[in-house]
């Protein structure tokens, strides 16, 4: 991939390029020892500014909604972001370039069993403010109510604090929660597939669009994003099919 004047210009108008980094999934991305943000978004966005051949400057966030405002708002040139609809009036997608499982979490003595027991008027759901997931499960849950944790990683937090039902969330991030706590499981399977993109602002134009699309398809086919899963050792996701192919499940 050779950038054109014009898709330099697109990606860096002030020179470097700015990348939008979400902490709050920690599937993708946490920070070292030194507080340096690491994680497979962050080898794409070094690559990506490696095949661009510019500078790189992380923008750290802490929440979903927060990574998807500073795109919006241009004050970062790329994200990473689960696909919704909602989002896409001022991102600019590519396909999925991983696969994250949604999953809900009780405590151990509860007597929800099951994925179908979960939208009831009697259970309050927490989900972290402005997630995939809660933007998900806002269009779904039709009797559950659902409670916003500040961030993705307070879910289970709040969840305790509240007394809640049922928490929603990443599946590694419930299961670490749950490991560190106790008292608490997973219900069975996946309430939804979290399709984890790149994005751009959708004022960039097409042909930025197109360029970080095609960059997606190669970082996946090249066996790039699999192996940035296994240097940092993730579990609970993987690499997305090519674009239009089928998802798994």
């Amino acid at each position: 991939m050779t950038p054109t004047p014009s898709i330099l210009a697109a990606f860096t108008p002030t020179g470097t390029l700015r990348a939008c980094i979400n902490l709050g999934n920690p599937t993708l991305a946490d920070t070292d020892a030194d507080g340096n943000a690491r994680g497979v978004s962050v080898d794409l966005a070094r690559e990506f500014a490696r095949q661009l051949g510019v500078a790189l400057d992380l923008v750290v966030v802490d929440a979903a909604g927060k990574s998807v405002d500073t795109v919006a708002a241009e004050r970062a040139d790329i994200g990473f972001f689960a696909i919704d609809p909602l989002r896409g009036a001022k991102v600019a997608f590519s396909a999925a370039y991983v696969l994250i499982e949604g999953c809900y979490l009780v405590k151990e003595d509860s007597p929800v069993r099951a994925n179908e027991e979960v939208d009831q008027a009697a259970h309050r759901v927490v989900v972290g403010k402005g997630s995939a997931y809660d933007l998900f499960l806002t269009r779904t849950l039709h009797h559950a109510r659902i409670l916003r944790a500040p961030t993705s990683p307070t879910v289970v937090e709040t969840f305790l604090e509240a007394g809640a039902e049922v928490a929603a969330g990443v599946r590694q991030q419930l299961e670490a929660d749950a490991r560190r706590v106790g008292g608490l499981r997973l219900l069975d399977g996946r309430f939804m597939v979290i399709r984890q993109a790149m994005g751009t602002p959708a004022s960039r134009g097409a042909e930025a669009a197109a360029f970080l699309a095609r960059f997606v398809e190669e970082v996946k086919a090249s066996g790039f994003v699999a192996d940035a899963l296994a240097r940092h050792r993730i579990e609970g996701a993987s690499v997305a099919p090519a674009d239009n192919a089928p998802l798994p499940g």
